[in-house]
C-alpha cells in the first residue's frame, strides 16, 4: 500500500474515531472546535482588518473637500461648504454647513438632495442620540428638522457622529475668507505619507503581540482530551496498531476537531461580523461589509490551521510511548532539559539587538528580522513556562489537604497546566513590551499645544463681519456653570496706506480681559497700553507704536477691495499716556504684541476686523455648563468656531495605530477568557471519575473546590511572572531600536499583568457551577 492511501486511511480512521466514538467522542471534538473555532475567527478578523480601515480611508477622502477645485464666482454647478464640528459631552461631532448656488451644485456622497435652509441630514447613530434622552441638551443646539439620513456612502463608520446643516446665509467674503469653500465636487485623491520607521515598528509589533497567543491557544485547543485519546490508542495498539499508525490516527482525530474549529470559527466570524456595526470604541467603528477577509488570507487560515492541528499532535506525541496495555506517560516524566528552551529567546534577542539605537534615523526596519525576533522571545515563554512550573512545584511540600492535591496533581502533570496559561503569558509579555515601547516614544508624537485649559476651557473664535463678541460673550456668561466669559477683538492698524510694511495688531478689552493678555499693574477704563515682550517677528503683524503716533486703523492692507458696505481705515492716534507693559500668554498660548486699548479709548471706526475670541471658563462640578455654553454659541452662530483647548496634541498616525491596539486587545481579551473557559470545562470533564471517587471517600467539596482553585492559581502566578520578565525585557530592547532611553513604565507591566490575572479569576468563578456538578458519587457510573 503507498505511503500516500496509507495517511489517507489512518486519517480517515481518526477522523470516524471523532465523529463515532459517542458521547465522548463528540464532545471531545466539540470543544476543541469550539476552541480552535474562536481562534480561527480572530484570524479572520485580523485579516480583514487591513481592508476595513482602506475602506474607512476611501469614503472619508470621497467627501472631502480638500483637493477639490474651488470657483472664484458663483455658477450653477458651485457649492458653498464649511466646516461646523461639535463636541457634545466629549464625543466629536463632525458637521458642515452647505448652502448650493446654482441647480446643478455637487452632491455629497450618501445624500439624495442638499438640506433646504435651517434642514440638517444626519448620520443614524446622531439620528439616535438626538431622539435619545442622552441627546437632550445637544437638540437644543442641532434642533433643525431632519430632511434625511446620511447613507453609508457617505460615512466611515456606522457609529459616526456627522451631519450636514442647510443653511441661506452661508457666504464668502472674498478671496481671503478661507474659511468658506466654493467647490464644484466633492473627492480627495489622497497622497499620503507613508508611516515612519518607528511606527511601522510599532505597527508590524502590533500585529505579532496579538496573534501569537492566538496561535497559541490554537495549539492548545487541539490537544483537548489528550489523556483519554491515548489510552484509547493503546487499545488500538492491542489490537494490532503499530506505533506510527497510531499517531497518524490521533493526527486524524486532531484535523477532524480543527475542521470543525474552522465552520464554527467560520460561523464565529459571520456572527461578529454582523454585530461590530453596534460596536464603538473610541469613537471608532466598522461596517459589516467592510470586514471582508482578502481571499489569499482566509485561505491561507483555512489551510495554516488543519496543518498545525497535525503538526502539533505529532509533536506533542513524539516523547509519548503507546502501548497495548498503557501509556508509559502515566508514570512519572522524565525532567525537562533547559537548554534547548533558553535558544529560542537568546535567539530572538540575536535578532533584534543589531538594530539597536535606530529610531527614525536609519532607514526601515527590516520587519522580517523583528518579526522573527519577537515571535520567537514569545515562543521562548511557552518552552520556558513548563520548565520553569515543574521545578518550582517539585520543590513544595506540605500544606492543607487542597493544597496538597493540587501540588500533587501538578507535578504529576505540569505540562497540561502550562499549556493552559501559556497563551495568557504570551499575550501579557506582548502587552506589556508594547505599552512600554508606546510610552517611550509618546513624548516624539506629542505636542504641546501652549494653551492653558485651567484658564479657560474653551475659546469662541469670531471671524471677520461676525461681531464684537461683546453680546455673545454676555450671553454665555448668563449660561448656568459659566463663571467667565472674556471677550477680546483685534484689528490691523498702519502708519500709512496702503500698509507696505509691519501694520499694528490693535486687541480692544476690558481691564479684566486685557489681564489676560498682558502683566497690567493697574488698570482703568480709558488706559491704552503699548505691549513688549513678544517675540513676533511677523512681517504682517509685528509692528510697533508709541503713544501720540497717528494710526490708520482697519482694512489696512485690502481696504480698496473691501466691500463697498465696509468703512475705510480711520485715523486714530494712540493715546499719550499709554504705559509700556510686558506681554502674557493668553489661555490658547499666543502672545500679543503692538498696542492693549481699553473701549472708551479705542478707536470709533474699526471696520472689519479679522479676529475676535471670548475665552470661556466653567465650572466643571457643576452638569453640562460647557455644553451649555456651546449651545449658547451656536443658537448665536453656528459658523462660530468653539475651540476645546488642550495641553498636547498627538499625531493621527500614533493616535491610530494606538486606537487599533486598543480594539486588537478587546477582541484578544474575549478570545482568552472563552478559550480558557473552555479548557478549564474540558479538564474538569477529563477528572470527572477522579473528583466523583474523592468526593465518595468522603472528600470535602471546599476541599476540592480549593485544589482546583490551586491547580489554576500557581500556573498562574509562574506564568505572569515570566511573562513580566520578558515583557519588560523585549520592552527594553525595542525602546533602544526606537533610540530611545530605557526604563520601565510600570503601571503598564503591573495593570497588564493584573489583566491577566483578572481574566484568568473571572473563568474559574465560572467554572465553580460545574465543578460542583461533577463531585457527585454518580459520576463513577459507567458503562
Amino acid at each position: 500500500m503507498s505511503r500516500l492511501r496509507t495517511w489517507t486511511r489512518d486519517l480517515g480512521m481518526g477522523a470516524r474515531f471523532a465523529f463515532g466514538g459517542g458521547r465522548e467522542g463528540w464532545t471531545r471534538t466539540l470543544l476543541t472546535g469550539v476552541g480552535v473555532g474562536l481562534g480561527v475567527a480572530l484570524l479572520l478578523i485580523s485579516t480583514a482588518i487591513p481592508g476595513a480601515l482602506a475602506a474607512r480611508y476611501e469614503r472619508g477622502d470621497a467627501r472631502s473637500t480638500t483637493s477639490t477645485a474651488q470657483a472664484d464666482t458663483p455658477g450653477p454647478d458651485t457649492l458653498l461648504i464649511t466646516r461646523i464640528n461639535q463636541t457634545y459631552r466629549g464625543k466629536d461631532i463632525e458637521g458642515y454647513a452647505l448652502r448650493a448656488e446654482g441647480p446643478r451644485a455637487p452632491l455629497p456622497p450618501g445624500l439624495e438632495r442638499i438640506p433646504g435652509a435651517g434642514e440638517m441630514a444626519v448620520s443614524p447613530a446622531l439620528g439616535e442620540l438626538l431622539k435619545s434622552s442622552e441627546g437632550a441638551l445637544l437638540r437644543e443646539r442641532l434642533d433643525g428638522p431632519v430632511s434625511e439620513t446620511i447613507g453609508d456612502a457617505g460615512l466611515v463608520g456606522p457609529g459616526e457622529l456627522f451631519f450636514y446643516l442647510g443653511s441661506d446665509s452661508l457666504a464668502k467674503n472674498g478671496p481671503d475668507d478661507y474659511r468658506v469653500g466654493r467647490v464644484t465636487a466633492f473627492g480627495y485623491d489622497a497622497q499620503r505619507d507613508g508611516l515612519d520607521p518607528v511606527l511601522m515598528l510599532m505597527v508590524v509589533l502590533t500585529f505579532v503581540a496579538l496573534l501569537m497567543p492566538v496561535a497559541v491557544f490554537i495549539a492548545t485547543a487541539v490537544r483537548f482530551g489528550g489523556e483519554r485519546r491515548d489510552r484509547r490508542l493503546a487499545a488500538l495498539r492491542l489490537v494490532g496498531a503499530d506505533s506510527r499508525m497510531v499517531r497518524r490516527i490521533a493526527a486524524g482525530e486532531a484535523l477532524a476537531g480543527s475542521l470543525v474549529g474552522l465552520v464554527l470559527g467560520t460561523g464565529f466570524f459571520a456572527v461578529g461580523r454582523s454585530l461590530v456595526g453596534s460596536v464603538s470604541l473610541r469613537q471608532r467603528s466598522v461596517f459589516p461589509a467592510d470586514l471582508d477577509p482578502a481571499p489569499w488570507l482566509a485561505a491561507l487560515v483555512a489551510v495554516a490551521v488543519p496543518a498545525a492541528a497535525v503538526a502539533v499532535t505529532l509533536f506533542a506525541l513524539r516523547g509519548v510511548v503507546i502501548e497495548p496495555l498503557g501509556v508509559v506517560r502515566t508514570a512519572k516524566p522524565s525532567r525537562r532539559r533547559i537548554w534547548w528552551r533558553l535558544l529560542l529567546p537568546l535567539v530572538g534577542i540575536g535578532l533584534l539587538l543589531p538594530m539597536g539605537g535606530r529610531g527614525n534615523d536609519h532607514g526601515r526596519f527590516n520587519q522580517w528580522q523583528v518579526g522573527g525576533g519577537v515571535v520567537l522571545l514569545l515562543v521562548g515563554i511557552t518552552a520556558l513556562l513548563p520548565w520553569l512550573l515543574e521545578r518550582f512545584v517539585g520543590k513544595v511540600c506540605g500544606g492543607p489537604v487542597s493544597w496538597q492535591l493540587a501540588v500533587r496533581r501538578l507535578q504529576v502533570d505540569s505540562g497540561a497546566a502550562a499549556r493552559l496559561v501559556n497563551g495568557i503569558a504570551v499575550a501579557v509579555a506582548g502587552a506589556i513590551a508594547l505599552q512600554m515601547l508606546f510610552a517611550g516614544v509618546e513624548g516624539d508624537y506629542t505636542e504641546p499645544t501652549g494653551q492653558d485649559p485651567q484658564r479657560a476651557a474653551v475659546a469662541v473664535l469670531l471671524h471677520g463681519r461676525d461681531g464684537t463678541g461683546t453680546d455673545l460673550a454676555e450671553r454665555i456668561a448668563a449660561v448656568p456653570g459659566v463663571t467667565r466669559a472674556v471677550p477680546l477683538t483685534s484689528t490691523q492698524a498702519a502708519h500709512q496706506l496702503p500698509a507696505e510694511e509691519e501694520t499694528v495688531d490693535v486687541t480692544i478689552g476690558t481691564c479684566d480681559a486685557l489681564g489676560e493678555v498682558a502683566v497690567l499693574d493697574s488698570c482703568t477704563e480709558g488706559d491704552a497700553f503699548v505691549v513688549t515682550g513678544s517675540p513676533s517677528t511677523d512681517a504682517f503683524y509685528g509692528g510697533r507704536a508709541e503713544p501720540g503716533d497717528e494710526l490708520f486703523v482697519g482694512n489696512v492692507r485690502r481696504y480698496e477691495a473691501a466691500a463697498a458696505d465696509s468703512p475705510t481705515p480711520a485715523k486714530w492716534t494712540v493715546p499719550a499716556g499709554a504705559r509700556t507693559v510686558a506681554s502674557r500668554e493668553d489661555p490658547t498660548g499666543q502672545l500679543r504684541s503692538g498696542l492693549l486699548v481699553t473701549p472708551s479709548a479705542a478707536p470709533k471706526e474699526i471696520g472689519d476686523f479679522p479676529d475676535a475670541r471670548i475665552f470661556v471658563q466653567v465650572d466643571e462640578s457643576g452638569p453640562d455648563a460647557l455644553d451649555r455654553a456651546r449651545n449658547a454659541v451656536f443658537g448665536a452662530d453656528p459658523f462660530v468656531t468653539a475651540m476645546t483647548l488642550r495641553h498636547s496634541t498627538q499625531a493621527a498616525g500614533f493616535s491610530s495605530i494606538r486606537t487599533g491596539l486598543f480594539f486588537g486587545a478587546a477582541a484578544v481579551l474575549v478570545l482568552i477568557g472563552g478559550s480558557l473557559f473552555v479548557s478549564q470545562l474540558e479538564q474538569l470533564r477529563e477528572r470527572r471519575k477522579l473528583l466523583s471517587s474523592l468526593v465518595a471517600f468522603g472528600t470535602k467539596r471546599s476541599t476540592l473546590s480549593l485544589s482546583v482553585l490551586w491547580q489554576t492559581a500557581v500556573p498562574i502566578v509562574v506564568g505572569l511572572v515570566l511573562a513580566a520578565g520578558t515583557g519588560v525585557g523585549l520592552g527594553a530592547v525595542l525602546m533602544s531600536m526606537a533610540a530611545q532611553p530605557v526604563r520601565i513604565d510600570w503601571p503598564s507591566v503591573l495593570g497588564m499583568t493584573g489583566v491577566g490575572a483578572g481574566v484568568v479569576a473571572a473563568v474559574t468563578l465560572l467554572s465553580l457551577p460545574p465543578l460542583l456538578r461533577l463531585m457527585r458519587p454518580d459520576g463513577l457510573r459507567t458503562e
